[in-house]
């Protein structure tokens, strides 16, 4: 599939949804996060990115593009869908692209998903500084053994008070968790999508 862009839902508050560093927007996460959004009455509109553009159109794999490149494609995506004000967001790199969009005039808040702080194995590298400084509403759902951010560690970080951090049970960087941990996949992301549609409306009817 080549589109660059999928909107699902017909009405509804606006959620621009960005993929993560190597899956673009239709990866089985994108998917079911779409379908459970939709079904709380939240509008989705998936972009890819242009290298994801690119890996499909020419069948080779390519990493992602620098920042100035992934921000411009945003932006381009909130300028069509924003005009009313809009909630960001993605999961992983998309989440963390989106959380640098917070001065544009039409997001009225962000939402990460699995925000990736450090890569694996990595604490010392750590992203998310700005988060201290977040203007606008932001909601970090994030799994409890998510090895780009742990629980343990997230909660010593320096947020705004605009940031809302909520964890999911036992879950890793998708929010699935081990079988013995008594939750299950689906639950998670079902528990993601009642706390991101929640969020989002929140900050629709903001005025």
């Amino acid at each position: 599939m080549k589109e660059s862009q999928l909107i699902s839902g017909h009405d509804g508050p606006v959620f621009i949804f960005a993929h993560g560093a190597g899956a673009g927007m239709m990866h089985p996460f994108m998917e079911s996060m779409t379908r459970y959004l939709v079904q709380h009455g939240i509008r989705v509109v998936r972009f890819n990115f242009p290298y994801m553009i690119r890996q499909q159109q020419e069948g080779k794999k390519y990493p992602p593009d620098r920042a100035p490149k992934l921000l411009e494609a945003f932006e381009q995506i909130i300028a069509a869908h924003g005009q009313q004000g809009v909630v960001i967001g993605g999961k992983s790199m998309g989440g963390r692209m989106a959380s640098l969009l917070t001065s544009h005039p039409s997001v009225k808040g962000v939402a990460c998903l699995g925000f990736p702080f450090h890569p694996p194995g990595k604490p010392e590298k750590m992203k998310g500084e700005h988060l201290a400084d977040c203007p606008v509403p932001c909601l970090i759902l994030q799994g409890e053994r998510d090895t780009f951010g742990k629980r343990e560690e997230v909660e010593l970080m320096n947020f705004s008070q605009q940031v809302q951090l909520q964890f999911i049970p036992d879950g890793d960087h998708s929010f699935k968790p081990r079988k013995r941990s008594g939750y299950s996949e689906e639950e998670n992301l079902e528990l993601a999508a009642e706390l991101l549609s929640r969020f989002i409306r929140e900050v629709a009817d903001e005025k």
